[in-house]
């Protein structure tokens, strides 16, 4: 009997990690561009963490979490998604006690046990940023200006949402006013009866059309905000629309987590059908205190990068390093003698099995090299290397001091 992979967790080979690897290496400089460093964080976190950060009326944490007891009793969870252990990263090590700003970036897998389907698996992985420190709505927009600059890299069409979701201040009386509405229907479905008493803001997500029918009566939470909200978020317009970013305003943006607080943005796209969400994030001021550290404003996003790669059109991958190969097996100890510091600067693959000139040629170009370096009998006794460029299609025979030192 084969072994396949699990349910909703697949592999990544070439040609598509090739796209993969491009998207976290452009991802990974524009984000440095702006600021950020690498953060890496353990796959394995406290399931109290996420319980605390996400929130009970989440589905993350009520039906999606990888979640056992690990043989020293530990309730532990693989984590379900980047923010909250970057916050407790931030809070364990006192850098909340440290003032200033700090920047992050991270990449890698999260684990949610969902129904798989297009653009949603049970292992996936995600590109995100998190900023610590600067209260500024000018942040906020930046963080909004890193996310289209990575989509814009990979000529991603979408569309911008944009919402507040207020602060304490103004949360509360809105959160009652709609408690107040949602008792009025009880015909709404079960998750957002649930939710109603957990976080009744969250059923504003909730993806019932039923429900989706019902919400468009709901009191608006724009029509809500304290005074200061209102100027943060007219700002946050203000500063998109001077840097040319069109936008949408979308009162039943909630985003899919507990922890949010005043901006909330998402980046959608059509061509990935319901799953259209390719990267979302927000403000969430209060979420260090709740895990115990001290109140410092924080700003972030996330990407889900396997949504991204069905989108995204995969370059012709240009020629590069060197092929090598023999013609005759003595010839095989110097080869791998050159191919050997070549490596040290170089990208080459050695073919360890003689074979004809031609068919050496035909591998160098599957392989899509620039170079096809060769030996035989007669370069062997020579202190020679039959070289062909395959990019320019010319070819010569040069010495073996001058072989190591192309790149």
């Amino acid at each position: 009997m084969s072994i396949k992979a699990l349910r909703g967790m697949k592999d990544i080979l070439p040609p598509l990690s090739r796209t993969y690897l491009r998207f976290i290496q452009e991802a990974s400089k524009a984000a440095q561009n702006y600021g950020f460093e690498y953060i890496e964080t353990p796959l394995l976190e406290e399931t109290a963490l996420f319980r605390r950060s996400v929130g009970e009326s989440s589905d993350i944490v009520g039906k999606e979490m990888y979640q056992f007891i690990d043989k020293g009793g530990n309730d532990v969870v693989l984590r379900p998604e980047g923010t909250a252990s970057v916050v407790r990263s931030f809070i364990e090590h006192k850098l909340d006690k440290k003032g200033g700003v700090h920047r992050f970036f991270y990449y890698g897998p999260m684990f949610r046990y969902e129904r798989p389907q297009k653009g949603r698996f049970r292992q996936f992985h995600q590109f995100g940023v998190e900023s610590f420190g600067e209260p500024s709505v000018y942040e906020d927009a930046a963080i909004i200006l890193l996310a289209k600059e990575i989509l814009d890299r990979f000529h991603i069409d979408y569309t911008l949402k944009i919402n507040s979701l207020g602060c304490p201040q103004c949360l509360p009386p809105y959160r009652q006013t709609l408690v107040e509405f949602l008792q009025s229907h009880e015909d709404i479905c079960e998750d957002c009866k649930r939710r109603r008493k957990l976080n009744p803001i969250r059923t504003l997500d909730c993806k019932n059309p039923h429900c989706q029918s019902i919400y468009q009566e709901a009191p608006k939470l724009l029509d809500h905000l304290c005074d200061a909200c209102q100027r943060e978020f007219g700002k946050l317009q203000e500063l998109l629309h001077r840097e040319g970013v069109d936008f949408t305003i979308d009162e039943h943006l909630v985003r899919g987590l507990d922890y949010y607080t005043r901006t909330a943005f998402e980046f959608v796209s059509t061509a990935l059908g319901a799953q259209n969400a390719v990267a979302g994030g927000g403000r969430y001021d209060n979420l260090v205190e709740l895990l115990g550290g001290k109140p410092t404003p924080a700003v972030g996003f996330a990407i889900g990068i396997e949504r991204l790669l069905d989108l995204i059109d995969e370059e012709a991958a240009k020629r590069e390093g060197f092929y090598m190969g023999v013609l005759d097996l003595q010839a095989l100890d110097l080869a791998f003698d050159l191919a050997s510091k070549k490596r040290k600067k170089s990208k080459v693959l050695l073919q360890y099995k003689p074979k004809s000139l031609k068919a050496h040629l035909k591998s160098a170009d599957r392989h899509n090299a620039r170079y096809a370096a060769i030996i035989g009998a007669e370069e062997l006794q020579k202190g020679t290397i039959w070289l062909k460029d395959l990019e320019q299609k010319s070819e010569r025979s040069i010495d073996i001091s001058r072989f190591l030192e192309l790149e």
